[in-house]
């Protein structure tokens, strides 16, 4: 008997055949001895339309709302068929005996499997394959440790309720808006309070009077001092008169230094990456869109195999994947990263490593180089530019930490108190991944600036003291970019009219509104539906967006709605809920 294998898209299913020894091609289809491998497109089946329940829902008109089938069903999806009956011809074979699902690894994946094999009335057993990368050695691994699908159950529930919901609320509100102004407004519970989001921040920019301020400044045997307030240390001056009389009171003495003090410090390499963080930071450095870093990524994975599984929420590692990484810094050894690499293979990697934590693993262990060997004259450039980022952030968190010197110097002028930083590096650990590039572009906020400082001691005096008044404006909060936007969806509890402990709680818990694989489909799809448009990076709602904010009801703007879906969906997914309570919440 042989096993049919699903997997997601064609590239992954042609690996996965490759390293099964499936040679036979046909369409849509490769067969070898033991296994017939073959892929969906995507989704091929999907939830019925409200016409195929009833045709009178073919009009759009408000007496036939709520649109509520007692049990939403699926159908085939037409445009995509034919690989649907490839697929169910493949089941239906006498000669296969059971089935490997080996879609996507998390919630939507198992939702693209489970639709077929249910639209399809599947009885034959089934297995599920669950990896983090396509390479030839995770496939091997995968397939040795096939874990029965039952145990994906609680999952799939999850899939299927959060499609459920979406379909109940989002067909219902949309088509009551719809019909009610005269208007196509279409609302969902993530797209709708994203939007709310970027006009809340648009009301405080409109709302924002900029206030103009005055700092002090003395410049001492090539030092910058700033005057700093005595009590809360403050460096801002609201009043011009104010400003003058210190500068004035200031200027008729010495500056005498009070106070040098030196401490020897340490700084960690940022944690690995996640998608949101590698979303934002391609956003910052490159002006990538979040659905264009998401499929450089899914090309890296799949195609050139050389990065891990792009669809995760977390930072770290699992303990089980400390054995790899010295095959990881081997597969990275060439051009700009040999030298680093070569550096990081002498860590040692026994005892407690700050990036390695089971805990906080849910689904996909944090985004990193594969074992297999790196061709960069492959890429593109766009590719180039995300792997580095990645490469970079590994290399960086098998370094040591930075050691540097940090002196704090504070100063008296008739009384009046003025302070400088400075920074020595001492020895440049992970910094030494980046060359200084990429943290020197880092925007310092710092009132009191870090400079190079000569040597200063306690005590010493300057008589030649040149002091300055600069003056400032606050400037109102910044527009969204699509890497602020993507931050603010991941944690939009400042956005949230209620401060309920247990609700800001359960956003956090949620990981805020949408999902790591759905937040750049998410703006993708505002873009597209005319809701949202870009002037340079910046994001500005549309005149259509306005309206639709005005018009839809107040619980759907709020982060606290999808909020509150996530986290139950996380509960049945976990198997701590039913879906039959959840799914009678949302018809309610």
């Amino acid at each position: 008997m042989k096993t049919l294998v699903i997997a997601e898209k064609p590239s992954v299913g042609r690996d996965i055949a490759r390293v099964l020894g499936c040679t036979k091609k046909e369409n849509g289809v490769i067969e070898g001895n033991r296994y017939v491998v073959t892929w969906a497109l995507g989704h091929l089946v999907t939830l019925q339309d409200p016409e195929d329940y009833d045709k009178k829902y073919r009009e759009w008109k408000l007496e036939s709302l709520p649109m509520m089938p007692e049990r939403l069903k699926t159908k085939v999806i037409p445009q995509t068929g034919k690989q649907y009956h490839t697929v169910i011809s493949q089941l239906s074979r006498k000669d296969v005996g059971d089935v490997v699902i080996a879609t996507d690894a998390g919630r939507e994946g198992e939702l693209v499997a489970r639709w077929i094999l249910d639209q399809a009335h599947n009885q034959k057993p089934c297995r599920r394959l669950w990896i983090s990368s396509v390479t030839d050695k995770a496939i091997r691994e995968g397939f040795a440790n096939l874990k029965d699908a039952k145990e994906y159950d609680s999952l799939y529930q999850a899939a299927v309720s959060r499609a459920e919901a979406d379909w109940l609320v989002g067909i219902n509100a949309t088509r009551a808006l719809t019909c009610k102004y005269n208007a196509q407004l279409s609302c969902g519970r993530v797209q709708t309070p994203t939007l709310a989001m970027i006009d809340q921040r648009e009301q405080e920019i409109r709302r924002f009077v900029p206030k103009t301020y005055y700092t002090v400044t003395a410049a001492a045997e090539g030092v910058t001092f700033i005057w700093k307030e005595e009590n809360g240390g403050g460096t801002r001056i609201m009043d011009r008169q104010r400003a003058e009389k210190i500068r004035e009171k200031a200027s008729c003495a010495p500056m005498i230094l009070t106070r040098v003090d030196k401490k020897t410090k340490k700084s960690y390499a940022p944690e690995l990456y996640d998608l949101t963080e590698l979303q934002r930071d391609a956003s910052k450095r490159f002006g990538f869109s979040a659905k264009q870093t998401l499929n450089l990524m899914q090309s890296l994975y799949e195609t050139h195999k050389v990065l891990t599984y792009p669809r995760t929420d977390s930072h770290y590692l699992t303990s089980d994947l400390v054995s790899t990484i010295p095959e990881r810094l081997e597969a990275i050894s060439t051009g700009p990263y040999r030298k680093m690499a070569a550096q990081a293979k002498r860590m040692p990697l026994g005892g407690k490593l700050s990036f390695v934590n089971d805990a906080k693993v849910s689904d996909h262990h944090a985004i990193i180089p594969t074992e297999e060997y790196v061709q960069l004259n492959h890429m593109s450039a766009e590719e180039r530019k995300i792997y580095d980022l990645v490469v970079k952030r590994f290399l960086a968190v098998l370094s040591a930490p930075c050691v540097y010197e940090e002196t704090t110097v504070e100063a008296e002028q008739n009384g009046e108190r003025f302070a400088a930083k400075g920074k020595r590096i001492l020895e440049m650990g992970w910094r030494e991944v980046y060359e200084g590039s990429v943290l020197e572009q880092e925007e310092n906020r710092e009132e009191i600036r870090e400079q190079n400082l000569p040597k200063l001691e306690k005590g010493q005096r300057f008589s030649e003291v040149k002091i300055a008044i600069r003056e400032g404006k606050t400037t109102p909060p910044a527009r969204f970019t699509e890497g602020t936007l993507l931050l603010a969806m991941e944690n939009p509890v400042r956005f949230m009219e209620s401060r309920e402990e247990n609700l800001v709680e359960s956003m956090e818990k949620a990981g805020g509104l949408g999902t790591v694989a759905t937040r750049a489909d998410i703006i993708e799809k505002l873009f597209h539906s005319f809701l949202l448009e870009k002037k340079g990076n910046e994001i500005y709602l549309t005149s259509k967006a306005k309206q639709l904010l005005r018009l839809v009801p107040e619980d759907l703007k709020k982060p606290e709605l999808t909020a509150a879906w996530e986290m139950e969906l996380t509960d049945i997914a976990k198997g701590n809920k039913g879906r039959k309570e959840f799914m009678e919440e949302i018809r309610s």
